[in-house]
């Protein structure tokens, strides 16, 4: 004979406390009212949603990386030449002592 009840009937697994199975409203914290307000104006949660759709959009970087890679790098080359061409002529007008 087993001693488990048929599966039909049930029971609880855990006896979990009361406060565990009635818990209390969560607090009306400000962040708490602040949402209820947006979510009450509907352009305030239009513009929510947009903002969340815009956040989990796919980046050009993740849809192209090869690409992405590429132009940055030509990117940070052109801009370290700038800045070296730049820092020689400051130099070649120091020593000109036109600067």
């Amino acid at each position: 004979m087993s001693t488990t009840p048929p599966s039909h009937e049930h029971r609880p697994r855990v006896d979990l406390p009361d406060w565990m199975r009635n818990p209390e409203p969560a607090r009306r914290t400000l962040g708490r009212r602040l949402s209820d307000l947006v979510d009450g104006v509907p352009a305030l949660a239009a513009t929510r949603r947009r903002l969340w759709a815009w956040r989990d959009r796919t980046r050009f970087s993740e849809r192209r990386p090869v690409l992405s890679a590429i132009v940055s790098f030509v990117f940070v080359a052109v801009a370290a030449t700038c800045l070296v061409v730049g820092a020689l002529y400051l130099f070649h007008q120091i020593r000109q002592r036109q600067l």
